[in-house]
């Protein structure tokens, strides 16, 4: 694998980087754009909207996806770069992630032409605002566990139940979502992959406010909403192949984000905060514990390097994705607790102060980096997926 970057490749960059500085809003930035990927209230929200819609018509939203629907059909290697760059840059996680990143690829394998031509260029223009309807409360680890019924009248499906742990609901204009069809099929099978109008009578949507105060996620409740059959994604009864299509995609970035700007800030921090009445940096285990955050960080960008390698062979996701989403999402967990050994009390407090005048980002990583462990999949789940499919390994 060839780790330089093509003199095209570095202009592109370039580029990038002289459009964000140019055109990226100083009060749109974010210090932990993950930690804040669900916007705090309607008016952030539609200022991202009208921030993707612009990244859009610059030719940045969906960047990779093909031209033929309304994409730039860049490179995977510019996409990598794009990503690094407006991760540099601290822009927000935009608003239609769900749809450009899950969703909209979904489509692109598995929708007719009619779904396809109606979602698509939307989801790219923020037109339309989606979120993922998967986990419940008595199936969040266990997926094909789900309760959720959508009962067949022939030309459109009525669904009952459930769904929990929804990021962005309140804001989305549809779903993706899975329903069992079948209930007397085995567990992952009679289960049906859809597309629901989040407006439509019978749905229910209320928020799960977090211990830090973020309010990602929802419960989504269905009292025999109606959808449509031409919002069948894939055949009846076979959408467990449509959400493991998914799936593979959350994976990418599901390991949370922004591991070596927090790295990079608390090592700076290192050098004005005390410990023992000298500057923390003073001290060997300081700096030692630094180099290994470090190091972690530089390994999980060369397991991003390896997904591009299959990407660029034209091969599927392979285990690279549920490698990084494990290793990322335990690597932010050793970030947040080095960040309370290293900045003690400051670390806990949730306003700023002149010792650490970014106090509450470290309160909320401590209070939010154990979630990356459990979405899109436990750590647990991720070793077996490494475990059985990659190493061949017996099921325990």
């Amino acid at each position: 694998m060839d780790f330089e970057f093509s003199s095209a490749q570095k202009a592109f960059r370039r580029d990038v980087r002289a459009w964000l500085a140019a055109n990226l809003p100083e009060d749109l930035k974010v210090d932990d754009a993950q930690d804040e990927r669900v916007a705090p209230n309607r008016a952030i929200f539609e200022r991202r909207r009208a921030w993707q819609l612009k990244l859009y018509n610059a030719g940045y939203a969906g960047l990779a996806w093909p031209r033929e629907y309304g994409g730039r059909a860049a490179t995977v290697i510019e996409q990598f770069i794009w990503d690094e760059e407006y991760g540099h840059a601290r822009g927000p996680v935009m608003p239609g992630y769900f749809g450009l990143n899950m969703c909209g690829p979904t489509l692109m394998q598995w929708g007719t032409d009619e779904q396809k031509n109606r979602y698509l260029k939307r989801i790219l223009t923020a037109a339309d605002i989606w979120c993922q309807g998967y986990s419940e409360p008595g199936a969040g680890s266990d997926l094909a566990n789900i309760a959720t019924r959508a009962v067949d009248h022939g030309d459109y499906f009525s669904i009952s139940g459930q769904k929990v742990w929804t990021s962005g609901a309140q804001y989305a204009d549809r779903m993706f979502l899975l329903a069992r069809t079948d209930p007397d099929a085995p567990k992952h099978k009679g289960i049906s992959y859809l597309l629901m109008d989040m407006k439509s009578p019978g749905v229910e949507v209320r928020p799960l406010v977090t211990m830090n105060g973020h309010e990602h996620f929802n419960e989504v409740f269905f009292d025999n909403v109606a959808v449509p059959r031409e919002n069948l994604v894939g055949r009846i009864n076979e959408g467990w192949k449509v959400a493991m299509t998914t799936l593979s995609y959350e994976r990418g970035f599901a390991g949370g984000g922004g591991h070596r700007g927090q790295v990079e800030r608390l090592a700076a921090l290192a050098k004005t905060v005390e410990l023992g009445g000298r500057p923390a940096w003073e001290q060997a285990w300081v700096r030692q514990r630094l180099t290994e955050l470090l190091i972690d960080c530089e390994a999980a960008r060369y397991a991003r390097l390896r997904t591009l390698t299959r990407m660029l062979k034209g091969l599927p996701p392979g285990p690279e994705g549920s490698i990084l989403k494990l290793f990322g999402s335990e690597l932010g967990v050793r970030i947040a607790r080095f960040s309370t050994e290293l900045l003690s009390t400051y670390g806990i407090l949730g306003d700023p102060t002149v010792a650490v005048p970014d106090a509450p980002r470290w309160m909320n990583r401590v209070l939010s980096s154990r979630q990356y462990t459990i979405a899109g999949g436990t750590s647990e789940i991720q070793r077996n997926i490494i475990g059985e499919r990659t190493l061949g390994l017996p099921k325990g």
